[in-house]
């Protein structure tokens, strides 16, 4: 990973954008959206554009910038910028940025079209359905196991709340899992590893590890692999008895090569 993803609370803060025209007013679009304001590069922000078509002054007005502590991104100028803005996908609360690292923004808007198509504009009130509902949701599956599981079958292909799949009543179909069992179904999956490619694993095998509640290791499988299980499941050197929730055995084969 070359860049960190983050995404920033702009609400009540100021951004500073330096320059005019179309790109400088196309950020100003996007500031205002998160709830920022904008102001000059006289002004205090806590990052700033610069949308100058001068090659020369965009790196002398960065520099200024950069002189007062603030991170900055050249429109444009990947090589030159402190951070890099992605092609967005607003379906708010549910927010998905596409970057290529500046490489080619060409790839970005592709991408961005493809996934637009891909999600439903009933993906936002459905995030907000279930943040509105997280105490009815604690109170009928205390733990935090329970409600893993609940949301896990729920948001799954083909679930209730498939997010792929449209929704006429977000709140309703929230309800409707919430209802729903979060009971631990006992099954032990054995994963034989004969790749050091994680790319070579089925999309079952995948699905199986980012669920698992426990993780055995066994022999010398690469740690590419065992970095696809979920990341708070439990690590042991056996199958537990008795078996509580998925229990996935990651075993190399004679074949594996790191």
């Amino acid at each position: 990973m070359d860049n960190l993803p983050v995404f920033l609370a702009l609400a009540g803060r100021s951004v500073i954008i330096v320059g005019d025209g179309e790109a400088a007013a196309a950020k100003g679009r996007l500031v205002t959206a998160a709830g920022g304001d904008i102001v000059p590069e006289s002004g205090d922000g806590v990052i700033a554009f610069v949308a100058l078509d001068h090659e020369g002054e965009a790196i002398a007005a960065a520099a200024r910038l950069r002189r007062r502590g603030l991170l900055v991104n050249v429109v444009d100028r990947p090589a030159i910028s402190d951070f890099l803005m992605g092609a967005i996908i607003d379906r708010s609360p549910v927010v998905v940025a596409v970057s290529t690292g500046g490489a080619t923004a060409s790839l970005s808007r592709a991408l961005r079209g493809r996934l637009e198509a891909l999600l439903p504009a009933s993906l936002g009130p459905m995030a907000r359905a279930i943040g509105a509902a997280r105490g009815a949701a604690s109170a009928a599956h205390p733990t935090i196991a329970d409600r893993r599981r609940l949301w896990e079958r729920a948001l799954a292909e083909g679930g209730g709340l498939d997010p792929l799949r449209p929704l006429a009543d977000p709140d309703a179909a929230v309800a409707a899992a919430i209802a729903g069992s979060s009971a631990a179904d006992a099954e032990v999956r054995t994963i034989v590893v004969t790749s050091a490619d994680p790319g070579e694993l089925t999309l079952n095998q995948l699905a199986a590890l980012g669920r698992c509640d426990t993780l055995v290791v066994v022999g010398d499988v690469p740690a590419a692999v065992v970095d696809r299980a979920r990341r708070d499941a439990v690590r042991v050197a056996a199958v537990p008895v008795p078996v509580d929730g998925l229990v996935v055995v990651l075993q190399a084969s004679s074949s594996v090569s790191q």
